[in-house]
């Protein structure tokens, strides 16, 4: 719809189109929508309200929800390991496929250790990524007939879709309001602590970064620049600290 008509009126009506939850509001909806654009009208009509308008929903499902945002979502969601883990983790198997593994005997390369997970680099360790060099020492292993698992269960079960999934899965159930909470047994009142008001000038610039220029709305720094006394029209100091 977007492609063949344009203003933010036409978008807003439709929308209280498709959230209104009554066929009567739904009817008077539809007919400011036809007042607005008749061909737009038309248009949707085409398409089978119980597809996009709340209105004509059969209420076996429960959703406040018109939009596939959600689908969309899980559909992008493939494999073991989570969508921001594998973007990272291509990228460190991209890098091992430039390396050339040496075997040493025993489960043990040149700088890994299969046997207990470790590498050289520490990288494993730390980020529970498999480096480049243990993810090409796997290749090798598994390309040499050996039984090895997959590199991505190498990755730490932090990372895994299972865990993101699980992080979610319990629901925090709402609170009744204030008026239905028990009273306390406590035999004193728990205020908050008292204000103290900082010492000096409170400051109204926020901190700039390291890498972030001096330089604010066009104004250059006045580093390195020489300062000129305006009592004395010497240079390196100002008027407050004139001697002269």
């Amino acid at each position: 719809m977007k492609k063949q008509w344009k203003g933010k009126d036409l978008s807003d009506q439709l929308w209280e189109c498709g959230r209104a939850t009554t066929v009567n509001h739904f009817n008077r909806a539809m007919d400011e929508l036809k007042k607005i654009n008749e061909e737009a009208h038309a248009w949707v009509c085409k398409i089978p309200v119980n597809t996009w308008a709340k209105s004509h929903f059969s209420g076996r499902a429960h959703t406040d929800c018109l939009l596939n945002n959600l689908c969309e979502e899980i559909d992008k969601c493939e494999g073991l390991l989570n969508p921001i883990a594998t973007t990272v983790f291509e990228k460190i198997k991209t890098d091992a496929a430039k390396y050339v593994a040496k075997y040493n005997g025993a489960g043990k390369y040149y700088v890994v250790n299969l046997n207990d997970q470790s590498c050289g680099c520490r990288f494993l360790e730390i980020t529970g990524f498999p480096c480049r060099h243990v993810v090409c020492a796997i290749w090798d292993k598994i390309e040499n007939g050996e039984n090895a698992p997959h590199v991505d269960e190498w990755v730490h079960p932090c990372y895994r879709l299972s865990t993101w999934k699980a992080i979610y899965f319990n629901k925090i159930d709402p609170l009744n309001g204030r008026s239905m909470w028990p009273k306390s047994d406590c035999p004193f009142t728990l205020h908050p602590p008292k204000h103290r008001t900082q010492v000096g000038r409170p400051k109204k610039k926020r901190r700039r970064g390291v890498d972030e220029p001096n330089s604010q709305a066009g104004r250059l720094s006045r580093k390195y620049l020489a300062v000129t006394c305006s009592k004395c029209h010497n240079k390196w100091h100002n008027s407050r600290t004139c001697k002269g």
